[in-house]
């Protein structure tokens, strides 16, 4: 029996945790699923990450709701993925004013957004319930730089009491990487920058430029962090455990990337001595599976010299799942 496409087998819910990090910023994560951070000020308060659906969105906004009543004002994408960005229509409709993206995101959600839409609702259904309510792509009203990693052209927003940074701080999960940085309280919202414990999606990476990027968050001095998945890192010791995770996957993906390409290997080939080193150390690990197959096609073409990653549509999926079933 031929293995079922990507994760359209994984049926079983999460448990999902709302917990309070420091005085203005919470953690919204789920066991591996897809995490949202929320930052509470005196006047105004901002999601970040959006959930893949409206309707999944609404089980965030009853856990704000719980502990406040202020109003939602900011949604911020830290990448133009779908699975992040498509229940941002909820928020608006509780009143939302600003979605907030950098301009690389704005660029991919032009380049690639409606392909990635189709794409990643037939690889993982469980992830879009209630993808009926989805009205569309999600498109920012305020875009953050000019696409060049750093503070410069970041923006400084003010919920009341509480401040948050945003700015691009290089390339890694896509070239569009967007933080949010609560420098009073030491928490950082990362996005899929940063993950723990769970699989790591390369699939539109920039592998080669992703380790700097992630020294460039070590920098900051976290004492928090809410990565894309994985429990939420407390004290500065297991922030750098996740940041270590994550640097320890992309390079040991990207060299035996290098590996399988300086070798000829077809990609089937390149599979299978790319799980020689990634298997013992991370197979065990939440929707392993599921990402290694991308993850290798992406290392597999930037080794070979494709810097902007291929727009994975959802022939293409298909494509490269039945190559490497055969």
């Amino acid at each position: 029996m031929s293995k079922a496409f990507a994760s359209q087998a994984d049926l079983e819910d999460k448990k999902t945790t709302f917990e309070q990090l420091s005085p203005h910023c919470w953690a919204y994560t789920a066991e591996g699923d897809p995490n949202s951070g929320v930052i509470i000020g005196e006047k105004f308060i901002m999601v970040s990450d959006a959930t893949a659906t409206p309707a999944m969105a609404q089980d965030l906004i009853k856990q704000i709701r719980k502990v406040s009543d202020k109003p939602i004002k900011y949604v911020l994408l830290t990448h133009y993925h779908a699975v992040r960005v498509l229940g941002a229509s909820a928020y608006l409709a509780e009143g939302a004013t600003e979605v907030i993206a950098s301009r690389g995101t704005y660029e991919l959600i032009v380049e690639r957004g409606a392909q990635d839409m189709q794409s990643e609702m037939e690889r993982f259904p469980r992830l879009f319930r209630g993808a009926d309510s989805v009205p569309g792509l999600t498109w920012p009203t305020l875009v953050v730089g000019d696409g060049k990693p750093g503070r410069q052209g970041s923006l400084e927003v003010d919920l009341g009491g509480v401040k948050v940074q945003i700015w691009h701080p290089g390339a890694g999960h896509t070239r569009g990487d967007t933080i949010a940085w609560v420098e009073e309280e030491k928490v950082l919202f990362s996005g899929d920058l940063v993950e723990y414990e769970a699989g790591v999606y390369t699939g539109d990476a920039q592998l080669e430029e992703w380790p700097a990027t992630l020294e460039a968050l070590r920098a900051l001095g976290a004492e928090y962090i809410v990565p894309g998945r994985g429990e939420a890192m407390k004290g500065n010791a297991d922030v750098n455990k996740a940041l270590d995770y994550t640097k320890r996957w992309v390079t040991t993906l990207f060299q035996a990337g290098k590996e399988a390409a300086a070798a000829g290997m077809d990609l089937k080939a390149a599979m299978a001595h790319t799980r020689k080193s990634m298997d013992p150390v991370f197979g065990h690990v939440f929707i392993y599976e599921h990402c290694l197959p991308f993850d290798v096609s992406r290392a597999y073409d930037e080794a070979k010299g494709i810097k902007n990653p291929r727009i994975w549509t959802a022939e293409r999926d298909k494509e490269m799942w039945s190559a490497l079933q055969a």
